[in-house]
């Protein structure tokens, strides 16, 4: 399911089937495990994903106005992804580098000390 997350940026109904036919188990144990873990998604992704933490650390140096920064230049709010499937964007707890707050990660990759400002830039490097 990994693997067909990571190919699709998520998990089509007719992949999740396949699963559960090969595996032998009943489709609904298969959607359980897909709707337990985050990192899995039933509904279209974009092709950058964008997680913008929201930790005390992060918070307090303006993770707020870097999220309405991020929602602004994408037209998106966390949990959603742009029609183009371009970007989807999440808020997380943590992403565990409080000393490089603000922090955005996109596809993997931590941005840190962000502002307004540089957001911008960030966002750019992924058109």
């Amino acid at each position: 399911m990994l693997e067909i997350q990571a190919e699709n940026h998520w998990l089509p109904k007719q992949a999740l089937t396949q699963v559960a036919e090969r595996l032998e188990v009943p489709l609904a144990r298969i959607q359980h495990i897909a709707t337990f873990y985050k990192a899995f998604s039933l509904v279209p992704k974009g092709r950058h994903q964008v997680h913008v933490c929201m930790g005390t650390a992060c918070h307090v140096r303006g993770a707020t106005r870097v999220l309405d920064t991020v929602e602004e230049l994408t037209g998106i709010k966390p949990g959603e992804s742009d029609m183009d499937l371009k970007f989807s964007l999440e808020t997380v707890n943590c992403l565990g580098c409080c000393a490089l707050g603000p922090v955005v990660e996109v596809d993997g990759k931590t941005h840190g000390h962000l502002s307004t400002a540089n957001t911008e830039d960030v966002l750019k490097d992924y058109e």
